[in-house]
């Protein structure tokens, strides 16, 4: 079964750059919905069998978006469970101004998150993140007859979401960088000698082709 992945839309404080994590949540810029479109024109003959989203509305408006543009429309399903990492104190900030003073600490959420230290921010530590991403995948997995199945979700937690999913230890998860805006990801169900969750394997990282962007 194959498994499609995509960060939504760029949005004023993607722009801006300040954090948005579980609670922040800014409106898309108006050029990121010719975006979804072109990713809904991208996978628009894919028979998905259901949309997962978050939903933070910047995940449910680029949902939508993609929903819009498939030849065959599915149930969107949204959970809080997809919502993006949370980030305690850091939501709202502006990112280079936070740098002056925890750029050590935010290198680690950047780079290396097996050193990132969540409690100065009062923040979700990342295992219990990844762990909530992937029930809602596994489940809907077992839930699925043969997918292929859609999530829209958010960049810190897919990219470690993801990544760990397919094999990747902690201090591994960022080095391959993170998802961008509106990009495609997609890994594929194998087989697995663990009966009680599913194994994946990485078919396509972080694409932005369609879009017309390096």
């Amino acid at each position: 079964m194959k498994l499609y992945f995509t960060r939504h839309g760029k949005t004023q404080w993607n722009q801006e750059k300040r954090f948005q994590g579980q609670s922040g949540d800014s409106p898309l810029l108006p050029e990121s919905y010719e975006e979804i479109k072109a990713f809904g024109q991208l996978v628009k003959e894919v028979p998905f069998e259901k949309i997962y989203s978050s939903t933070s509305k910047r995940a449910r408006d680029t949902a939508m978006g993609i929903l819009a543009e498939l030849d065959h429309p599915v149930e969107i399903v949204y959970t809080d469970d997809l919502r993006e990492l949370g980030l305690g104190r850091l939501e709202g900030q502006s990112i280079e101004k936070l740098r002056e003073t925890e750029a050590e600490n935010l290198d680690y959420l950047r780079y290396h998150l097996e050193k990132y230290d969540p409690t100065p921010y009062q923040a979700e530590p990342i295992p219990a993140a990844i762990k909530r991403i992937e029930k809602v995948v596994n489940e809907a997995v077992a839930a699925a007859n043969d997918g292929p199945l859609l999530f829209v979700s958010h960049g810190a937690i897919l990219t470690a979401a993801i990544q760990h999913m397919v094999g990747k230890p902690l201090e591994k998860l960022r080095e391959e960088g993170g998802l961008l805006n509106s990009s495609l990801t997609i890994i594929e169900e194998t087989a697995s000698t663990n009966q009680t969750s599913a194994s994946y394997q990485m078919k396509r990282w972080n694409d932005v082709r369609f879009l017309d962007k390096d």
